[in-house]
């Protein structure tokens, strides 16, 4: 029996809701929830995720962040200020002739644009944020690598299972990474597929660096990337009196100030 246009859309909503709320579900618990069969469930998916509702992933599906989290643009007028001193104490880290790796975010590409400006000799450099790919691949000297993966275009960033398996053939010198935010448990994400990555690239780095303005000092999410107690290292404008004052207790020159 043919089920009639309102009611599959009505359920097609309640999907995307229980995805915004929970941000990642499997597929037997949407199924659950909504008192439909697998089939049924991922024909739903689909069309969620051709209208860029919802993002499918191995085994499930989640919320996508590419439509409710701020787009590169938007975040790249906040703090810009202390991004600049952050790239350019980063700058100072990196040996030529080194393979570094460039997360995504406003930060990093605060450091690509000083990388461009001031050139380090013989760099290998690897990210999967297309802005940072554009602006230093004319450079002169460097060697530019673009991770594959699924494209998220409000972020200008490519992410998912092919992204993982490049990150394979890679090995780091240095690991520069962005994140949402850090309280006294340590480095917050929001999304699952953006903490899965960035550990895989946790792995493959000698050095991982974290590079944060103090404007997300307090900043909770869903997900902790890492604690305190890991081994990485700081980036931030915040002083450290500052970072103490809101119960961040790091261990001795993990904090690098810019």
């Amino acid at each position: 029996m043919k089920v009639a246009v309102k009611y599959v859309q009505a359920r097609r909503s309640r999907l995307a809701q229980l995805l915004q709320q929970h941000r990642f579900l499997p597929l037997t618990e949407l199924c659950d929830k909504l008192g439909v069969s697998e089939a049924t469930a991922r024909r739903d998916l689909a069309v969620l995720a051709q209208e860029h509702k919802i993002t499918r992933t191995y085994g499930g599906a989640m919320s996508s962040f590419d439509q409710t989290f701020s787009s590169f643009r938007e975040r790249q007028v906040r703090a810009p200020e202390a991004k600049k001193r952050i790239a350019l104490a980063v700058h100072d880290l990196i040996k030529p002739n080194s393979t570094c790796f460039l997360d995504v975010g406003t930060t990093l590409f605060a450091l690509a644009d000083v990388l461009r400006q001031k050139p380090i000799r013989g760099l290998t450099l690897v990210t999967n944020s297309l802005p940072i790919a554009e602006m230093l691949g004319p450079v002169r000297g460097y060697a530019v690598h673009l991770l594959g993966g699924q494209l998220f275009y409000r972020q200008s960033l490519l992410l998912g299972g092919v992204a993982l398996q490049t990150l394979k053939l890679w090995k780091f010198d240095h690991a520069f990474l962005g994140a949402e935010g850090m309280t006294a448990e340590g480095i917050w994400n929001s999304q699952p597929d953006v903490i899965d990555f960035q550990l895989a690239v946790f792995k493959r780095s000698t050095q991982s660096c974290v590079c944060l303005d103090a404007q997300k000092l307090d900043t909770q999410t869903d997900y902790l990337l890492v604690d305190w107690k890991a081994n990485f290292s700081l980036i931030t404008d915040a002083t450290p009196a500052l970072l103490e004052k809101r119960g961040i207790q790091t261990k001795k020159g993990q904090v690098i100030s810019a």
